[in-house]
């Protein structure tokens, strides 16, 4: 997004943990949109910012908000760790499912059958074809 916007546009977010994934890319990114002269403005937090206007206090609110997020990204994927961990324990979580027969794959292989027309006669990929065949070999 940076590459296409011009100096007056507005970057509208739904929410901060929308434009960024951790508390170091977002005061960052704000920057660098605020230095191309760009405003962005997150509607869930009512926070706005532009090149032309500083205030502390959003600056403050944009730290903390975006620590909170941080806080709660973590805390999600540490409750889910610890909840398939017991469906696993329980015998309930079984994982994915394999999309593809790796029998079925090693069988048209050994009878001489190209690795394009064995990814064409399974449906698959033909990566995945080279990956099951490095992974034999």
């Amino acid at each position: 997004m940076l590459k296409f916007v011009r100096e007056g546009d507005t970057v509208n977010v739904h929410s901060i943990d929308r434009l960024a994934r951790n508390s170091v890319d977002l005061p960052r990114l704000v920057g660098d949109f605020k230095t191309l002269g760009v405003s962005v403005v997150f509607h869930r937090e009512n926070l706005t910012f532009s090149s032309g206007h500083q205030d502390p206090m959003n600056e403050l609110m944009l730290s903390m908000i975006g620590a909170f997020a941080k806080l709660e990204r973590s805390v999600l994927k540490e409750r889910q760790a610890e909840g398939i961990e017991k469906a696993k324990s329980k015998g309930v979580y079984q994982g994915t499912k394999p999309s593809i027969d790796r029998n079925a794959v090693l069988k048209l292989l050994s009878e001489g059958v190209s690795p394009t027309q064995a990814a064409k006669n399974l449906g698959i990929g033909r990566n995945s074809i080279y990956r099951i065949k490095a992974e034999t070999a």
